[in-house]
This record gives C-alpha cells, structure tokens and sequence, in this order.
C-alpha cells in the first residue's frame, strides 16, 4: 500500500476536528444560530452531548493515528514482511474492557438528568400540581387544551377550556407540564431550541416538562414520519412573561365565549364577565 493511502486515511480525523472546531462559527452546530439550549433542562443536555463528542473524537482521532503509523511504516520498508496472527487475549481484553468502562461511566453520568426528564416523581412539584395543557398530535396538526384562568387542567375536556391549534403559549422562567397524547398514529413532540423530545403514542397520556429560560418564539415539529402530511405538523411554541401568558388566556377566552353582546359567558356556573368590545 503506497503512501497515497497513508495520506487518505490521515485526510479524515484531520476533516473531522477541522470541520468539529468551525461548527459553531458556520451554523452547524445547534439549531438557533448554535445558542445555548433555551431551557435549564437542555442546557443540561447539551453538556452530555459534548461529554460524548469529546470521548468519541478522542477514540476517533486514536484509532485514526494508529491506522496510518501501521500503514506509513509499511510502505516505508518494504523489507519487512507482515506476520500472521491467530488472535491476541490481551489486546482483545484491553479493547472489551476499555469501551466498557466508558459505557459505563457515561449510563452512571447520565442517570440523574435521565430521571429527572422522564421520571414523574423527580419532576417539579409546582409543574406537575397544575398542567398547563393538554397537547394532541394529531395528522397533521397541534392541538392545545388549556385549562379555564384559575382551574386546573382536567383528565377530560371541561365545558370552559380553552382551545388553540398550532401555537402554545407558556409562561418564562417556571417549570411547565403538558400532557401529551396522540389521535391517531405515532407522533414525536420536539423543541429542538429547549432539547425536549417525546413520542406521543395513541392511547397514553404522556406528561412532559420544561422550563424555558430564554423568552421567544420557538419551533414545535413532529420528529416521527407519521403520514403524507407529516411535514405539515410546523408549529410554534411563544415563550413569555406570566403577565403576556395570562393576557393571552384572557384573549383566548374571549375570542371563544364572547356572545356577541359584550358579555363573555366561559362558565355558565360562573358569573359572566363584561367583556371589552374593540
């Protein structure tokens, strides 16, 4: 094998680290212009991904230079001829119990952030006590079903909840539950700028928590082929004071109980408020 190869083999490690080192200043790094994750639980994340980047580049580059050290030496002395081998106890430990140890430390490393995600228990008190939504994945849409202002989010749909498609709206800076659940087939829940992800499975109500540390308008797709559709399922997750949140329920009920005569009738067990006509 001529040198020409030694050459092609060293050619990819140096592209990686390379192309690993200028991510960030060319946009392929994270969604959002590479910022920081918007959420404290994705930002947690975020310094797993680059625990196990680190530890894959380095076993990477590693394997890559003892590749062509073996093949630069030879093709530089074509005297020496290769001997044949049935195999090597030592080494084959030394490479089973190594990335072992790694599996290892990493799954230990990871099992608190994991529980905290996925395990209710470990969820925030305040978030799980009162869901702020309800999210149905549906071909090929979002939908959402919030509680009435002042009323906790109830297993089935009540008579004054509030409804909205395609836009989520949350408070910033608290921790927030929905619960999500599917329509129809296998969906997947995805905040790439908060790192959140979840399949929405039919016939489960799933609860998911977030807490958003950045305000703005964020990106909510489906991250499951669920149909012909499934690049319809775009929408919009609107991070934003409690006081814009709670504006926005006050909008929301509105636009849904306003009865066309200045009065908005959300309860009919509640007494009905006046409404601001615009």
């Amino acid at each position: 094998m001529g040198k020409g190869w030694c050459l092609f083999f060293l050619f990819w490690p140096v592209a990686a680290v390379v192309s690993c080192a200028m991510a960030p200043m060319v946009g392929w790094s994270f969604p959002y212009d590479n910022a920081q994750a918007a959420s404290n639980l994705g930002i947690r994340i975020d310094g797993l991904f680059y625990l196990i980047l680190f530890v894959t580049a380095v076993v990477f580059v590693g394997t890559q230079a003892v590749l062509v050290y073996a093949l630069w030496r030879g093709s530089s002395n074509r005297d020496e001829r290769a001997t044949c081998t049935h195999g090597n106890h030592k080494l084959e430990l030394i490479w089973s119990i190594i990335p072992g140890v790694i599996l290892l430390f990493l799954a230990l490393y990871q099992m608190n952030l994991w529980a905290d995600f996925r395990i209710k228990k470990f969820f925030p008190e305040a978030a799980v006590k009162a869901p702020i939504a309800e999210v149905t994945a549906r071909q090929f849409e979002w939908r959402f079903r919030y509680p009435a202002i002042g009323k906790k989010l109830q297993p089935k749909p009540q008579a004054d909840d509030l409804y909205s498609v395609n836009e989520l709206h949350v408070p910033f800076g608290k921790p927030v539950m929905i619960q999500l659940r599917s329509e129809d087939v296998q969906h997947s829940f995805f905040l790439p700028a908060l790192r959140i992800k979840q399949d929405a499975l039919p016939g489960l109500q799933i609860p998911v928590w977030f807490e958003a540390n950045k305000e703005g308008v964020y990106d909510l797709v489906c991250a499951e082929l669920c149909g012909w559709g499934h690049y319809k399922m775009k929408a919009h997750v609107i991070v934003e004071s409690e006081a814009d949140y709670q504006n926005y329920l006050k909008n929301l009920t509105q636009q849904q109980f306003y009865d066309g005569l200045g009065k908005i009738a959300a309860n009919e067990n509640d007494s009905e408020s006046e409404a601001t006509e615009k």
